[in-house]
């Protein structure tokens, strides 16, 4: 057995296991070992660099969901140079199948994306890909460390041309644009205001933008003026 699964396996909690099923409802319950974050950040850091490091994050695909947690986080916490890091989440992409690996994997890349202007191109190609999840990696990458004056245009075209009939593709979708009316309000309400966006998401923004504290009560007001029934 490989190491790392291995350790996953003894460090596995199969209380959190229940837990994790009523989280992940679009994988297979049976991949699921129930590894706390904790544990997998542990295992992730113990291995990120090694020989055997290398060897699992060149084991793909992962028979459990927990092994592809952990592949995520030895990504971010290895020392690999942005071209290999990306060649790396590139090739893990195709085997990412649910929110939580894909989420987590982009939370764990803030070296990687320090260098945004030298990634853009590479996460504005994953928007073009037919897998659901390398379109929400995308999406939420914009959503963490790209809105801000200086990409705020280039969202809102981006935004404007996603159309998916996949759940976790708008939930993204969604979240980014109500990110971008908390931080740039004054640039995105036109999308709102003009109806720019499918019903379902244009709603969702709409809720998602008004449950942050960081919208004034007048901003919520107005915005709610814009649901669509």
């Amino acid at each position: 057995m490989d190491i790392i699964l291995n350790e996953i396996i003894k460090t596995a909690d199969a209380n959190y296991k229940s837990f994790q099923k009523k989280l992940l409802p679009t994988i297979n319950e049976d991949t699921i070992l129930g590894l706390r974050a904790p544990n997998a950040h542990k295992i992730a850091k113990k291995y990120a660099g090694t020989a055997e490091g290398e060897e699992f994050l060149s084991s793909l695909p992962h028979k459990y969901y927990d092994e592809n947690i952990v592949h995520a986080f030895i990504l971010g916490a290895s020392k690999l140079s942005n071209d290999a890091m990306r060649d790396k989440i590139i090739d893990f992409l195709p085997y990412v199948d649910n929110w939580a690996v894909c989420d987590g994997l982009v939370s764990h890349l803030k070296r990687f994306f320090s260098s945004k202007e030298k990634e853009y191109d590479f996460v504005f190609s994953c928007l073009e890909s037919e897998h659901a999840y390398t379109v929400r990696f995308a999406l939420v990458a914009l959503l963490t460390y790209y809105i801000n004056g200086e990409y705020i245009d280039r969202l809102l075209s981006i935004v404007k041309a996603v159309k998916s009939n996949e759940y976790y593709i708008n939930m993204a979708l969604a979240w980014l644009v109500s990110f971008m009316l908390i931080k740039e309000y004054e640039k995105t309400l036109p999308l709102i205001e003009r109806g720019e966006l499918d019903t379902w998401v244009h709603n969702k923004s709409i809720q998602k933008a008004c449950e942050s504290y960081q919208i004034s009560n007048e901003q919520k007001s107005y915005l709610k003026r814009f649901k669509r029934k």
